[in-house]
């Protein structure tokens, strides 16, 4: 394996029960890693689906990869596994260093805090320090363009509100691998742009970055190479034209 490479997936099948797919919890999913050690991987119990099937994806350090692909392709799934969300049925699956997930909308929010409170929250669960939360507290803010409703409980912000905190702490935070999940289509148009600008700065750092998106066009402007799921397996992979990308 290249030295270079922070992230493999070998062969990694992942399956889901029909009725537990969109509802499991961080506990659920541990107690079904010990349901998994006792029946064959191999095989589907009633109700079960495979979500991936013997998916190889290798990303390297300074990449952006696009996913690409109709929805129950795999790519959120994709997502959650480099999280360490969850966890592969079958497969071998290798991440380096510190990652910044924003793979669901709110997730590590509390919605009782307010979003100063969520900032220190999430930041630390990002393993940023107190110390460089509060010396990157300002930035935050302002990225988020949330001045006015920064102590006010986030169970009052709208799904716009949530994207733009969430992104602006995984943008301020150490991380060497950023994961985006449809980020392009929640929120204004005005702050979607200032999103994809922030993608663009990233990748101009080397940065790696993992991004699920629909839009085709943006994806192709912003990754390097795509890649095109469906039904769970890798339909095909390419690189984007470098003159469809900006390269600033």
């Amino acid at each position: 394996m290249s030295s270079d490479i922070i992230v493999e997936f070998n062969d990694v099948w992942k399956k889901y029960s029909m009725n537990q797919a969109f509802h499991n919890s961080f506990r659920e999913e541990i107690v079904n890693v010990f349901k998994t050690a006792r029946t064959n991987k191999h095989e589907l119990s009633s109700g079960e689906f495979w979500a991936l099937q013997g998916v190889n994806i290798s990303v390297r350090c300074g990449e952006c990869v696009g996913l690409y692909g109709p929805n129950g392709s795999g790519k959120s799934t994709i997502l959650k596994l480099i999280a360490n969300v969850t966890f592969p049925t079958k497969g071998d699956l290798m991440v380096r260093g510190k990652v910044a997930p924003l793979i669901e909308l709110g997730a590590g929010f509390h919605n009782d805090l307010t979003g100063r409170e969520n900032v220190y929250m999430n930041g630390t669960i990002l393993g940023m320090s107190i110390k460089d939360i509060r010396h990157k507290m300002n930035d935050i803010i302002l990225f988020s363009e949330l001045q006015e409703f920064i102590d006010v409980p986030v169970k009052k912000y709208s799904s716009g509100m949530y994207l733009r905190l969430a992104f602006s702490i995984a943008i301020h935070s150490k991380a060497e691998l950023f994961l985006f999940d449809e980020i392009l289509t929640v929120g204004d148009e005005q702050f979607q742009k200032k999103c994809a600008d922030k993608i663009r700065e990233l990748r101009s750092n080397k940065m790696t970055i993992v991004i699920v998106s629909h839009d085709h066009k943006t994806l192709s402007e912003l990754a390097d190479r795509i890649v095109y799921l469906n039904k769970g397996t890798i339909h095909k992979e390419h690189t984007t034209p470098i003159d469809k990308r900006d390269v600033s």
